[in-house]
This record gives C-alpha cells, structure tokens and sequence, in this order.
C-alpha cells in the first residue's frame, strides 16, 4: 500500500518489558486472551501466515487472516490483513521500541479513506486498551 492517503499512527507507553509486549503479539495463546480472538494461528516470520477470529462488543464473530510482510524480532511487525475487495493486503505495523521496565509500542497504518481509516483506528484503540489490561493483570 502506499504512503499516499490516509493515515493514522497511535503509540502508547506500556508497564511491561518488550520481551513481554513480543510475547503477547506473537504467542498464539497469549493474543488470542488479550484481543478477545479465539482460533489464533501464527507463523511469526516474513512471509509467514495469521488468521484469528475476533469476537467484537455484541459478540459478532469476524474472521481475519493474513501475512507477514516483515518480522524484525522484538522490534517490528508488519501484518497484512486480506481485506474482502481489496487488491492488495491492507498493512498495519506494530514497533515495539525497548525503555528498561517499559515499553512503547506504535500503530500505524495508511487507508485511501477517511473512513477505513476512523474504522481501523477505533479498532486498534481497541487492541491497545486490551494490551494494556492484559500486561497490567499479568
């Protein structure tokens, strides 16, 4: 996808280490507890595949799939996610950046419009608020 368009970026600072925060996106198990996913599959390298089936506020089952575009470990994720009648994979990139006992964590990704775009932002504000939750409980 290109750089041209509409885009977000959302970076929290997370009481956890970076080993914990790798874990928790990369640990079929662990994600699945976190995002609220069940049937969590993940081969976690650069051309590797996911797929989760997210369970949504009303209880909405939203199956999801897709690939790994990039994988720096413990650093960076790009995920692709195959989007109905979209050409190309639609890309989110999680940076997990190291700051001794914590971590900051971004979000990004690019829509061609505004309104992908507050759709998927709204849908990683989510993501993070269960991260959160899931590391302080942990």
């Amino acid at each position: 996808m290109s750089d041209a368009g509409f885009a977000y970026t959302l970076t929290r600072t997370l009481d956890a280490p970076a080993d914990k925060v790798w874990a928790a996106w990369t640990t079929p198990e662990i994600y699945g507890r976190w995002a609220n996913a069940e049937e969590v599959a993940m081969d976690v390298r650069t051309g590797g595949t996911w797929s989760a089936v997210m369970i949504i506020p009303g209880g909405d089952r939203i199956p999801l799939s897709g690939t790994y575009a990039e994988v720096i470990d413990h650093k960076r994720l790009v995920l692709g996610m195959d989007a109905p009648g979209q050409a190309e994979p639609v890309l989110m990139t999680v940076e997990v950046t190291a700051d001794g006992d914590r971590t900051q964590i971004a979000l990004s990704q690019t829509f061609d419009s505004a309104q992908n775009r507050d759709q998927a932002e709204q849908g990683s504000n989510f993501l993070l608020d269960g991260l959160t939750a899931h590391l302080a409980s942990a």
